[in-house]
């Protein structure tokens, strides 16, 4: 029977454009490189659109968790932070974080009497290009790779969660524009810059420093512009009061809860996109793996956090179970293909747990975080980039926590200047009168709470 369903496989393949059959072993098929280049462009499609999908994601779960008065304001933010995320990348960050070998800057070092390059600080200003309209396989950029406008696309969508990830910490009390042109900011320059260092053959990557999809690069990134907005920004009027941390429950926990099934939908594309092959049998075996252990780091970190919740509080609490499904999958987004399906749940776990123990905490510092992407992006994204080293034996300690350390101040004092100067030129703060009143009507015009009013 088996030997059957060979014969059978083998044959359908046989009929295929671009497909060869190995001769030198059994069962074994060899992809022609016109086969690689277009399966390997479908992932990245197919990723693309997952990861896209996220950002619906996080319009819900922002607008879920946020108070009433300023739910339009979060969704106006995730729409239009998207966009500009799309145009900047565009125009400046995609070759900036892949400059295909025509770096404006390298780092090197004596080695023999001769001087090495052992890597890469900065990229080549300039907009993204993309292959000719019907381009042959003479003509592709890179034939024996994917296309152009797949391989944008898809790191495009990574650029534009990093942005997410800010907007829902400084929710109900940063102004719009200020808040836009710091997109601007993030999306062209800070991010793609310092993923150029790992993603794009820059100094990261020559030290070893291993990030599979983005603990560090993405999900870090964000939670550290965030922390370093809210420190500047200061919390909502009324969250803390004589030492004590005043609840203010979001709008709509079914919105919340219909973000969190989104986002993790959308991580299969976000970790299985980011095995960036699938031209060969392990390429897919290896996609559908991460697939896996994706999915059992969200169940891990959710489980955690319900028990950690009971346990703590008596009762389970939704918005730390929400949370603990994407500490779960932060936690494991730098490393989902090494691991068993029993160690992505336990890395997962430890995600959950964190997130539970870290909100409490931050509220005690009197740092306001409206959504929890701090302890979810941040702290397990640290979290996540150690846990490298738990089941991949390339990765060293030290050049994991080299790594963070140096993306954490490179993003700390780059968006820290440009929060700053937005402060001192054009506020990031609405007024206390437009805070209490919400910034659907102070931002956006709108009448608060219509439904009260006579008609």
């Amino acid at each position: 029977m088996t030997k059957l369903k060979l014969t059978a496989a083998a044959a359908a393949l046989a009929v295929l454009p671009g497909v060869v059959l190995a001769q030198d072993s059994v069962p074994g098929v060899n992809a022609s490189t016109d086969s690689v280049f277009i399966f390997n462009s479908l992932l990245f499609l197919m990723g693309g659109f997952l990861v896209f999908w996220m950002a619906a994601g996080f319009a819900m779960l922002e607008a879920g968790l946020v108070r009433s008065k300023n739910v339009t304001m979060q969704l106006t933010k995730n729409v239009v932070l998207f966009s500009l995320a799309s145009i900047f990348y565009y125009l400046i960050g995609y070759n900036l974080m892949y400059p295909l070998g025509d770096w404006a800057i390298a780092t090197t070092k004596i080695v023999d009497g001769e001087e090495v390059v052992i890597g890469y600080l900065s990229g080549v200003f300039g907009p993204g290009v993309l292959e000719a309209v019907g381009v042959t396989a003479d003509a592709a950029d890179d034939y024996s790779y994917a296309s152009t406008g797949s391989d944008f696309f898809f790191q495009l969508m990574f650029c534009a969660t990093t942005a997410s990830i800010v907007s829902g910490t400084l929710a109900e009390r940063i102004k719009l524009w200020p808040f836009l042109i710091f997109t601007i900011v993030l999306t062209s320059i800070i991010y793609p810059l310092q993923a150029s260092w790992k993603w794009g053959g820059g100094f990261l990557d020559a030290a070893g420093f291993l990030d599979f999809a983005g603990s560090t690069v993405v999900h870090s990134v964000g939670g550290w512009a965030a922390l370093t907005g809210a420190l500047i920004l200061g919390p909502r009027i009324g969250k803390y009061k004589d030492g004590k941390t005043i609840p203010m429950p979001g709008s709509n926990l079914t919105l919340a809860t219909l973000g969190t099934f989104i986002l993790w939908l959308g991580w299969f594309g976000f970790n299985g996109g980011s095995q960036l092959a699938m031209g060969t049998v392990g390429d897919v075996a290896d996609v559908s793996r991460i697939f896996a252990n994706t999915n059992a780091a969200a169940a891990g970190g959710a489980v955690a956090a319900l028990l950690a919740t009971q346990f703590l509080f008596k009762k389970p609490d939704l918005t730390m179970i929400l949370n603990g499904a994407l500490a779960g999958l932060v936690s494991i987004t730098a490393e989902p293909l090494t691991p068993t399906l029993g160690a992505a749940t336990l890395i997962g776990a430890v995600g959950g747990l964190i997130v539970v123990f870290a909100v409490p905490m931050l509220d005690r510092m009197k740092l306001d975080d409206v959504v929890g992407a701090i302890p979810v992006h941040l702290i397990c994204g640290i979290w996540g980039t150690i846990a490298v080293v738990l089941t991949n034996g390339d990765a060293s300690l030290g050049t994991q926590l080299y790594g963070i350390v140096v993306v954490a101040l490179f993003t700390i004092i780059t968006s820290g200047v440009v929060w700053m100067i937005l402060k001192a030129t054009m506020g990031i703060r609405v007024t206390e009168e437009e805070e209490i009143n919400g910034l659907d009507m102070a931002e956006l015009g709108m009448e608060a709470y219509p439904e009260f009013k006579a008609g």
